[in-house]
């Protein structure tokens, strides 16, 4: 008979060592129902997560629901422009206000009583709520029962959201990063359905974090790209408690059959002509920059083992979203969706091998995997923090 030798759940204080001592997180921390709903609360809840795109409002009036670490949210951009998160639930009895996304027709409709709000959240209609034909009461002050705006922040048109409301603004809590691509700070053009795409992948949301970290693996799963941006090429990008991530001294510009290449962005210095970076900003938000253009994935949890991908091109030259460009658009996004593509064998490799009862977390190359060191350090820490 064989006998199995038991599950490895060190402590995390393993994780919380130096990276050339230090082991992974827990299989649990990958395959634990448990320790998937704490994770809502120690890791999503507490700090600024992404939910969405700002490009998926384009006009005053739509919206779109989103459920988030097991919270039913709605994104709204107000009559004004501007986006906003609420709780996507009625003030009576709780019942779902928006089910597809799209554009609103007036107002915010509950469709069980008819309790309506206005695009900012403002309570503004309560039919019958005093009795047939009486459509207010006492009881019920419509100042005080607006829509539960949700703390959020859009930066490089990804929606934030601070579920706890107890992070720092998120120009503090992410400074260094903004500091850091200052030189991207421009508006961002996304030029529409040839720009997105989704994977559904049979992997945890950490796993796809981990491996976008580091450079290490690409000889092996990318040997396109290794081609000419080697391993060599790269190095490593570190800034605990917020990200971490790799950038490449070769970045080559995708170019059309007649020599067309993406616009810059404007003021770029020269050290960008051939440099990207590709950075993982905590929790669950991957972003890549280049001269020409940029990428950002949010990563949507469906339990311990299953995360979509959701990928987003953006340009920095507003001509670029022409029609004169779509072939070259098509072929960029087919181009990264390859090299993406390429990484769920990895991924879903990984989700399996947690399932492997003597698996103790692994170790990390301290010269190699210091940026996924870095991620699982993080993790634990919140998971630390939170249990006080």
């Amino acid at each position: 008979m064989t006998i199995m030798p038991p599950q490895h759940d060190h402590d995390i204080g393993a994780v919380l060592q130096p990276v050339d001592r230090a082991r992974g997180l827990p299989n649990r921390f990958y395959t634990s129902a448990d320790t998937f709903e704490r994770e809502k609360d120690a890791v999503f809840a507490r700090n600024w997560a992404g939910i969405g795109f700002a490009k998926d409002l384009p006009e005053p009036g739509h919206a779109r629901p989103v459920e988030f670490a097991g919270q039913p949210l709605l994104m709204v951009r107000d009559r004004a422009g501007t986006v906003r998160v609420f709780d996507n639930v009625c003030r009576h009895r709780g019942m779902i206000l928006v089910e597809q996304a799209g554009p609103i027709r007036g107002a915010i409709r509950c469709p069980y009583h008819s309790w309506c709000y206005d695009l900012d959240g403002a309570l503004k209609a309560t039919p019958h709520v005093g009795g047939p034909g009486h459509n207010a009461h006492e009881g019920i002050d419509r100042a005080t029962l607006g829509l539960r705006e949700v703390r959020s922040h859009i930066w490089r048109d990804i929606v934030f959201v601070n579920l706890s409301g107890t992070a720092p603004d998120f120009a503090d809590a992410h400074a260094a990063l903004i500091a850091r691509w200052a030189d991207f700070d421009h508006p961002l053009t996304f030029a529409g359905p040839d720009s997105a795409f989704s994977l559904d992948i049979a992997t945890n949301w950490k796993l796809a974090v981990e491996n976008y970290c580091e450079s290490y693996h690409l000889p092996w799963v990318h040997p396109g790209l290794n081609a000419y941006s080697r391993l060599e090429d790269h190095y490593n990008i570190e800034q605990p408690g917020a990200f971490s991530g790799q950038g490449t001294h070769v970045y080559r510009q995708l170019e059309g059959a007649g020599g067309q290449r993406f616009g810059d962005a404007p003021g770029l210095p020269g050290k960008w002509d051939t440099a990207a970076e590709y950075i993982a900003l905590y929790p669950n938000v991957l972003l890549g920059v280049h001269r020409d253009h940029s990428f950002a994935i949010l990563l949507e949890p469906h339990g311990p083992e299953r995360t979509v991908e959701h990928v987003a091109l953006y340009y920095h030259d507003a001509a670029d979203a022409g029609e004169e460009r779509a072939e070259l658009r098509e072929k960029n996004a087919a181009q990264w969706k390859t090299v993406f593509e390429e990484d769920i064998f990895v991924v879903e490799g990984m989700q399996r091998g947690r399932r492997a009862a003597g698996f103790d977390g692994g170790r990390f190359s301290p010269v190699m995997d210091s940026p996924t060191h870095l991620f699982h350090h993080w993790i634990a820490s919140q998971f630390a923090d939170a249990d006080g």
